[in-house]
């Protein structure tokens, strides 16, 4: 993800399409933030739906923190499957997440998951910050909670970054397969990974700095633990079928639903990834199913894990290369206020899949 300036922002929606907002002005395009700073779509990629621009004028300011929650999630992403052959790449292109986000495999279901939950951390945090005009703190924990402590304080509003992830984001999806039905899954599987890992923070009163009474309030979790949750959520995952209850009393929400692909499993938890088919191998390069292999990539001789050269190489070894960093080191910090530090040369072994 680059960023040619300040005033340039990127945002994705869940087909793995991006859009790009600039700073420059437009005829039919033109949106407005909460400082009146004027936001137009590039019409050379794809632009929002009319839904997600309505949202988006309904809720001023609300459009720097969706690019932010995104752009954060595509982080978190890159992070958790650093030492992965899959280590969820990004290009400069109209998709960013490449080809992998039209097939219907785990890796697939994480980048829903992780971008839906992204969203929802961002805009709900935002509310509680004042940046988004048409929301707030979350006040509606107020008064009694337990017997020294009571409910106050600025509550995240995690309710309004649901509501509003939800509307969002799952208005890019059409259909009724079952591809549709697992993007929907797996968005709202994010979304509830914010929500469950909300967290209770208080802060004590008392005379003398004793804790007589505590505030308590209700925080986001970080971004990083909600990552972790929804990567073992990934390497736990459900592969599902299209179910069809076949019924024309059933609902449209009744009538078509995820089932697992082996009847002996239980059915996939709201909470859980669900995938529909095998990933490719992401070993080698594939121009079919956009996958740039683990060549050049470097990995670690002395690991019998999935970082290891062994398995992160695919058995095709790897060379090895030494070269010398050259690192700022010994700082010491200098009364008022000058910091000086000497330069350290050490030499790094790397190794690289052939």
């Amino acid at each position: 993800l680059a960023l040619s300036s300040l005033s340039n922002t990127l945002a994705v929606n869940n087909s793995g399409r991006w859009w790009g907002i600039v700073n420059v002005a437009s005829s039919t395009n033109l949106l407005t933030d909460s400082k009146n700073v004027q936001l137009v779509l590039d019409p050379s990629l794809q632009l929002l739906s009319r839904k997600q621009r309505k949202l988006i004028r309904q809720n001023p300011g609300i459009l720097h923190s969706v690019s932010s929650g995104l752009q954060t999630a595509i982080k978190e992403c890159k992070w958790q499957f650093r030492n992965r052959r899959w280590n969820c790449p990004t290009s400069q292109g109209p998709n960013i997440f490449g080809k992998i986000v039209n097939r219907g495999c785990r890796e697939t279901a994480f980048i829903f998951a992780i971008t839906s939950a992204g969203v929802t951390h961002s805009v709900a945090r935002s509310c509680s910050e004042g940046s988004i005009e048409s929301c707030t703190c979350d006040y509606r924990r107020r008064g009694p909670g337990g017997p020294d402590w009571h409910w106050g304080g600025c509550s995240d509003n995690i309710d309004f970054g649901r509501l509003f992830g939800r509307e969002f984001v799952d208005s890019s999806e059409k259909g009724r397969d079952l591809r549709f039905l697992m993007n929907l899954h797996n968005n709202e599987a994010g979304r509830m990974t914010v929500f469950s890992e909300m967290r209770q923070e208080c802060k004590c009163h008392g005379m003398s700095g004793s804790c007589t009474v505590r505030t308590c309030w209700m925080r986001l979790p970080t971004f990083r633990a909600v990552g972790d949750v929804l990567k073992d959520r990934f390497d736990g995952a459900s592969r599902v079928i299209y179910g069809n209850k076949g019924s024309n009393r059933a609902s449209r929400v009744e009538l078509h639903h995820l089932e697992p692909e082996n009847p002996a499993h239980k059915p996939p938890s709201p909470h859980d990834l669900v995938y529909f088919e095998k990933s490719p191998n992401f070993c080698t390069y594939s121009g079919k199913t956009g996958t740039a292999g683990t060549a050049g990539r470097f990995c670690n001789s002395s690991s019998p894990g999935l970082d290891g050269c062994e398995l992160l190489c695919c058995g095709r070894g790897y060379r090895t290369r030494t070269q010398r960093v050259t690192e700022r080191c010994n700082c010491t910090f200098h009364w008022c206020c000058h910091v000086s530090c000497l330069n350290c040369t050490n030499t790094q072994v790397l190794h690289e899949c052939l």
